[in-house]
């Protein structure tokens, strides 16, 4: 049944997948589909344009699909990882990072090297030297979500 299915794969049953999956990237944005829909598209053109001048069957249509697929994936990849700018902030997403150096104070006092800092509106875990509640600290580091201090 799977061989009569790709036996009678024609040029127009491309050009419609290519389409659909165009279609199925434009529902599920992700730059995935967008290749193989191209490489669909290829194949059907070239047995629209070639078919009568050299008979293509079934099989040389998937391998030539699966070939152009992956050529696509290549040159998308690359095309897609050079405009891959440098960020103007590279620690946006990361507080923790953009917190080193900063001086702040105790909320709580460090006790076998834990305690807390008020930094703007939150609380953040510390841990460093043992230290009274009221001590201004500065951040050396971060490590889980917990900020490394010393004492100014």
């Amino acid at each position: 049944m799977l061989e009569h299915m790709f036996a009678e794969l024609g040029p127009w049953n491309w050009i419609v997948l290519g389409l659909v999956l165009m279609i199925l990237e434009v529902a599920a944005p992700g730059i995935f589909f967008l290749w193989f829909g191209i490489a669909a598209l290829i194949v059907g053109s070239v047995v629209i344009l070639l078919g009568d001048t050299f008979p293509f069957g079934w099989q040389v249509q998937v391998i030539l699909f699966l070939v152009l697929s992956l050529i696509a994936v290549f040159i998308g990849r690359k095309l897609i990882g050079a405009t891959d700018a440098e960020s103007d902030e590279p620690l946006l997403n990361r507080r923790g990072a953009q917190l080193i150096g900063q001086i702040v104070t105790l909320e709580e006092a460090t006790v076998n090297g834990r305690g807390r800092a008020r930094i703007g509106d939150s609380l953040w875990r510390v841990t460093g030297p043992d230290l009274p509640a009221g001590t201004r600290v500065k951040i050396t580091g971060i490590d889980q979500g917990t900020l490394q201090i010393k004492a100014v």
